[in-house]
Formats: C-alpha cells, structure tokens, sequence
C-alpha cells in the first residue's frame, strides 16, 4: 500500500508522553520469529514502521544469532581491552578506518546536539568488510577497501569473522522489512548492498566521572543505514525524544537494540526516525558494548525514494554521495582521516 500524507500526519500526532512512557518501560519489540508466520513479512514490517516512524529505535529478538556467539564476541572484546596499551597500539587505526582507537582521540565535533569538547571516554577496536587485494574495490581504489588488522590473540579473528557475517545476515533481514514497511520492492536497494559498508566495533567504556560536557560517546545520530547493537548489563546508553529529554534503554544482553541511521532516513522521506543517542557511564563499571553497522556501498546515491514522496510530501533531502559523506565525517572526528 502506498504511503499516504494523512498516515505520516497520524504518527506525528501521537503523543511525546506515550513514546517516552515507552522508552522510560522497554523498547519497541521487532520479533523476527514471526517472519516465520503466514504473511509474517507484513506483520514484521508493519511493527517495524511503527517502531521506526515513533521512536528510532526498538529491541529485536529472535535474531537468529547464536548466545555463544555473542558471548564469545564479548568474551574477545574484554581479552584485547585487557592487554597493555603498547600491544592495542600495534593495530591502531589506520587510513582504511580498521584497528585499534584508543580512549580520548576521537571527538564528535560535527554534533548538532551538544557543544562537544572533549574526547569520548571510550575506547575501541573496528573491522570493516575484508577487501582481498584483488577485489573490484581495492582494484576501484573505492574510499576505505582494504584488508581488516588483526591483533595476536588466539581465536579473535576467526570469532570476528563469524560474528561480522551473522550481524550481516540479519541485517540484510531487516533491510528487507524496512523496503516492505515503506511499501518498496527490496530489490529497489539491492544494487546497494551486493557490496555493503560493514563495521563491527567492540567498545569499551571505562566508569567515568560526572562532568559537564564529558560523554562515554557524545550525542550523534548514526550516519549509516542500520545499527544493531549488543550490550553487556551495564546501563549507559541514552536515547533522545523529540520533546528533548534522555531517557535510559535498558540493558539487555537476549535482544539486538536496532536504530535507523541517517541514510535510512534519507531514503525514507524521514519516515524512519535517525533519533539521537549517547552513552554515558556513570554505573562505577566497566561497559563493553558490540556495535555493528550495516551501510550501503561507498558509491551510493541516497536520495528519497519515490515510494516515500507524493504529490503533498515532496523530497526532504537533496541526493548525497555517501562516500564523500562518510569521508567528510570521519575527516571530522579522526586524525587518522586528515
């Protein structure tokens, strides 16, 4: 069913006091257990948009990733946050965006929701998609191919490996339910993701002081397509209602906690809500967090599907080239990129 100005108008009327009471509780559900269902790709869709038009964000279960995955995922992420420094710093960051960031080098300066000065009080180490060398991007010369670093720890890699193919499995699900809620054929985006943009970051927030202006991660909007998310049970993240205030998503470490990024909400129309978050922790714990990011190739030009325009809600947003979007981001937040 083709999406109607009246329907848009019906979701921006619903009440600040019902999303927030929401979020204050638990996230919106997206159970991915009923694709299995007759007629379940409609139902999953049609709970997906709802999640997606109101807050930003909802909690998906069922995702089909293994418990021992994930928990081998957190497991690897605490065994290279625990070596010394000097061994982190043999895969630092590098120009490709792959390797290790150490705590206090990168600072959200392009945030349009805080004056932001000080680094994040975090600390973590990134893969990308592995590009062999003759691979049609590396041999393109597209922004940020390359080979992923690898630290000397037994079993990290192949743990990664699987953990970045299983995250992007479901993440080529929910794209599917995402097409499906804007009424739009997935094969529309499919040109976009034979390719995709993936990261995998193991996070690590050490207990912070309370101090103004000092965030585990300062308040952003993720620039990507989807974020899926796994936490430890360390509270921390902070999701942003429209009325302005922060409110705490529970730890949960059985669901994936899923947001649409700002290219998902350029090709929606702004449908689909890029809703602001942060992370700040004051629990006197130690917070890992697994974050993986499923964005479409570096060449892509996003602009407002048609499917999500009409004669009364015109395009919202000028096309964009990702790449040089990502490019001016990272450029931004990163020495590494300047």
């Amino acid at each position: 069913m083709r999406v109607t100005h009246h329907w848009i108008q019906s979701y921006n009327a619903i009440s600040m006091t019902k999303i927030e009471s929401t979020l204050q509780n638990e996230l919106p559900i997206i159970d991915l257990e009923k694709l299995q269902e007759p007629r379940g790709l409609q139902t999953v869709a049609a709970d997906f948009r709802k999640a997606y038009s109101e807050v930003g964000f909802g909690a998906v279960i069922n995702h089909g990733i293994p418990e021992e995955l994930i928990a081998g995922l957190f497991n690897a992420s605490k065994q290279f946050h625990a070596q010394p420094l000097q061994d982190k710093m043999k895969v630092a960051l590098n120009t490709a965006h792959r390797g290790y960031i150490p705590i206090n080098t990168s600072t959200d300066v392009n945030s349009q929701l805080a004056e932001v000065t000080k680094p994040n009080q975090s600390e973590s180490f990134m893969i990308m998609r592995e590009d062999t060398p003759d691979s049609v991007p590396v041999k393109s010369g597209a922004y940020l191919a390359g080979a992923n670093q690898w630290p000397e720890l037994a079993g990290f890699r192949e743990t990664l490996t699987i953990a970045n193919e299983q995250f992007s499995m479901v993440g080529r699900k929910l794209l599917e339910v995402a097409c499906v809620a804007l009424s739009v054929n997935p094969m529309r985006l499919t040109p976009a993701f034979e390719c995709p943009t993936t990261w995998l970051r193991l996070l690590h927030y050490p207990p912070q002081p309370v101090v103004d202006d000092l965030y585990g991660s300062a308040p952003h909007t993720d620039f990507g397509c989807l974020t899926l998310l796994a936490q430890d049970s360390v509270a921390g993240l902070q999701v942003q209602t429209a009325s302005g205030a922060w409110l705490d998503v529970k730890p949960d470490n059985k669901s994936l906690i899923v947001n649409v990024g700002d290219m998902l909400h350029r090709w929606s129309n702004g449908i689909l809500k890029s809703t602001p978050h942060r992370v700040i922790n004051h629990s006197g714990e130690e917070r890992y967090s697994c974050a993986f990011f499923f964005d479409p190739y570096v060449d892509t030009i996003i602009a407002p599907l048609e499917e999500c325009t009409t004669a009364q809600q015109t395009a919202n947003f000028e096309p964009i080239h990702f790449g040089e979007f990502l490019q001016a981001e990272l450029e931004a937040a990163y020495k590494q990129h300047r």
